[in-house]
């Protein structure tokens, strides 16, 4: 009986190919971008596109090639098709490019020193700390996404206050620390809360990351 033939295929080269097809679908600042709404919920392309300021082709094409490597998938609801992250591991891959730019990058840690340090140097709120002081009740949580956004799902307990309404809204914030968040751990609308705040002379401070991460811990959300 023959022998069958040993195959020329090299199995780690067929899945190192594989691999650099994710890389490439995630080495696009628009479609990163894109990851962090997405982060939030499911959502259609034109509400995408209204988010992120680009034309629907553009934003329906990145969705396609990101939907090819396996980051997104998306369902038909009604007239509309909606996009969501494929699962949590998506974040993850998101994460540690962000760990490994944070570590390494130059251009990262100019950029954060230059405005995020400048907005809001101090330590931010860990998720384990927030989360016991939340349950004692010694501090307020705003999140300062937009109304749609916090409709899609928010912390337990947090009141949306979004950022363009926070100067009108500071009547309501009297009292108790406020501890704010928003998309993720470099979305500025959070720093930006933080430093009005201050100026206006209340004790605010971050949470450290944002919604994605503390729903990824298993915290409580609503």
């Amino acid at each position: 009986m023959a022998k069958p033939e040993v195959s020329t295929c090299n199995p780690k080269q067929a899945l190192y190919e594989q691999f650099a097809v994710v890389a490439k679908a995630l080495g696009n600042p628009q479609r990163l971008e894109l990851i962090e709404h997405l982060a939030q919920g499911p959502r259609s392309v034109d509400v995408l596109a209204n988010k992120v300021g680009l034309p629907i082709a553009n934003v329906s094409q990145h969705l396609q090639a990101m939907r090819r490597a396996g980051l997104v998938a998306s369902e038909r609801e009604g007239k509309f098709v909606k996009y969501r992250l494929s699962d949590a591991s998506v974040l993850s891959a998101f994460a540690a490019i962000r760990a490994v730019a944070e570590r390494h990058s130059a251009e990262v840690e100019s950029v954060v020193r230059g405005w995020f340090d400048r907005h809001d140097d101090m330590e931010p709120v860990s998720r384990e700390e927030l989360a016991g002081r939340m349950a004692e009740g010694l501090v307020t949580v705003i999140d300062v996404r937009p109304a749609d956004e916090f409709a899609l799902g928010h912390l337990a307990g947090a009141i949306n206050v979004p950022l363009a309404e926070l100067d009108g809204r500071l009547q309501e914030l009297q009292g108790r620390e406020i501890v704010a968040y928003c998309r993720g751990p470099w979305c500025v609308m959070s720093f930006e809360a933080v430093a009005e705040l201050r100026e206006r002379g209340f004790s605010a401070r971050r949470l450290d990351g944002g919604l994605p991460e503390w729903q990824m811990a298993g915290l409580p959300m609503e």
